[in-house]
């Protein structure tokens, strides 16, 4: 694949104009945007930025991964479809913000209630390590992104608000004030308000961000008056990190202090997006171009709440699936809201590698509408051990569940030597992983469920002829001549089978333990010829079977 492109540059060139894949679609706006490309006011090129947001007050999560990975994949869609235009992306830290309530999932609650709303930055860290909570946690949002090999930039909102990097935004938002208030107060409850201002300065007594009404006293010097917690009235500069900026106002204001060109979001924000781009226009911006996709759901069809803990966390998909699996899934649809648990792992999984098997034969204008090649493009997928994996992940659940809960890594692979050449974890990475997550994957959702049942007396018998067909069949016997038996057996109408479909869910229920399975051949071929009589034993065992 990136032989043929490095080949035939201009063919990826010509195919991506016509390109259907979301990120091309997305990736045209910014080129309908800059028809000639970005410039500066001397007519040079410069770059596209792209932003992610992320709010420190917990640690990074699942749609913080999908966000990052999307917007990344728009970006270099962006750069394919303009012949390497250059771009940016910054993942900002809103670390100036208040903190509205304690975290569950960190240690001394205590320490944190003691500075409810004050700014994340200037909060002791519950766990003891760096110099505030938001630093604790902007720091572990860095080290998950760079786990994931994702280029960009990280800003940080209090290093911009207290190095006064903000200021002219907010003398602006000043100027603009009553502009603001008519386009927020119709938006709002009449109690909120009465003491909505988009302005919350930060007390000079306690240091809080105060949710309280102002007035602007001097546009131009950043000075505005409130009522301190105290109950006094003050007159204070919100310059330099002495105020933060409502939600939808400071998201306005970032868009035009930065110059922000691209930002998703999720649907429950389509009405911030709407009134942070209309004061950007107020603040002589742009609300920038950007796609609202849909939110996940859990399996049973909830919207996923971080306060409910319905959702699944990035680290339980990486102990059942792939790093790959969780970026193809996030790829599709994103504008359909989609199931988030772990049922859905092992069919991304196995869809991810039908993908990838089929990209090098494909031609370029079906490359570019293969997740895969837009996957292989983005930070972190750097393609593993080939195009193919010899085993898919679905047979590799069967294997283990028959193997059972206490399976060992050691133990798959033995089997493993019955059907992939050169059957050592070194030599196939990619398997690799996934035999680990599938010994984790049945440890906690599949050897549970598991519950083989007898068979029926016509069942029995075909069971019974299939072992000896099994014995009489070579050790060596490819998956196909395999599956080839298994079909005679099941066509056979002395068995009274009925369809084929019966047959292998009776092989499934019986042997398996499970109303679904693999292809028969494959998994015979996998398992051995043997272990596979065996399994035909257990079955048997104590049934009478019918008399010829």
């Amino acid at each position: 694949m990136e032989n043929a492109e490095t080949a035939a540059p201009l063919d990826v060139f010509t195919a991506s104009q016509t390109s259907r894949a979301w990120p091309f679609e997305e990736a045209r706006k910014i080129v309908k945007r800059f028809p000639g490309g970005k410039r500066d006011a001397s007519g040079e090129l410069v770059p596209v930025l792209f932003e992610t947001g992320y709010g420190p007050s917990g640690l990074p999560h699942i749609g913080t991964f999908q966000e990052v990975l999307r917007t990344t994949l728009v970006r270099r869609a962006y750069e394919t479809l303009t012949g390497g235009h250059p771009t940016r992306l910054i993942a900002f830290s809103d670390d100036m913000d208040g903190l509205r309530k304690v975290p569950d999932n960190v240690p001394n609650k205590g320490l944190l209630a003691a500075y409810l709303g004050h700014p994340l930055t200037r909060i002791p860290d519950p766990f003891d390590r760096y110099e505030s909570f938001a630093h604790h946690n902007n720091a572990m949002l860095r080290q998950f992104l760079d786990q994931f090999g994702f280029e960009y930039e990280f800003v940080s909102a209090s290093d911009r608000y207290n190095a006064g990097e903000f200021d002219d935004a907010l003398k602006g938002v000043l100027r603009n004030f009553d502009a603001i208030m008519d386009i927020m107060l119709p938006t709002l409850r009449e109690e909120r308000r009465r003491t909505y201002s988009p302005v919350l300065p930060v007390s000079p007594s306690n240091h809080q961000v105060l949710q309280v009404p102002v007035t602007v006293v001097d546009a131009e010097a950043g000075i505005v008056r409130f009522e301190d917690i105290t109950g006094e009235m003050v007159e204070q500069s919100i310059l330099g990190g002495k105020s933060k900026l409502q939600w939808k106002v400071d998201w306005g204001m970032r868009w035009t202090a930065l110059g922000v060109d691209y930002e998703m979001c999720g649907k429950d924000l389509t009405d911030s997006h709407l009134y942070s781009g209309r004061i950007a226009q107020v603040l002589g911006g742009r609300r920038p171009e950007g796609m609202i996709y849909e939110l996940f759901l859990d399996e049973n069809g909830e919207k996923i709440s971080k306060s409910k803990g319905n959702g699944l966390t990035i680290e339980q998909w990486l102990e059942y699936g792939s790093e790959e699996s969780l970026g193809f899934y996030l790829f599709r649809e994103p504008k359909s809201a989609k199931s988030l648990h772990a049922g859905v792992i092992p069919r991304a999984v196995d869809e991810y590698w039908q993908f990838r098997e089929k990209l090098p034969s494909q031609p370029i204008e079906q490359q570019l509408g293969n997740p895969v090649w837009h996957l292989l493009r983005a930070n972190g997928y750097h393609g593993g051990d080939g195009d193919t994996l010899p085993v898919t992940y679905g047979l590799l659940l069967n294997l283990v569940g028959v193997l059972g809960a206490q399976a060992t890594r050691a133990q798959v692979w033995s089997y493993l030597g019955n059907y992939v050449e050169n059957a050592d974890p070194a030599a196939h990475p990619a398997l690799d992983v996934l035999v680990t997550a599938a010994l984790a994957y049945n440890r906690d959702f599949v050897a549970p469920t598991l519950k083989r049942r007898k068979p029926e007396p016509n069942e029995a018998a075909a069971l019974a002829a299939l072992d000896a067909e099994l014995a009489a069949t070579d050790d060596n016997a490819s998956a196909e001549e395999l599956q080839t038996l298994v079909y005679e057996i099941g066509k056979d109408p002395h068995y009274g089978i009925g369809a084929l479909r019966d047959w292998f869910k009776a092989l499934y229920e019986t042997l398996l333990g499970s109303s679904q399975g693999p292809r028969m051949g494959s998994f015979i071929a996998l398992y051995g010829i043997a272990g596979t009589r065996r399994l035909i034993a257990e079955a048997l065992e104590g049934v009478e079977l019918p008399a010829e």
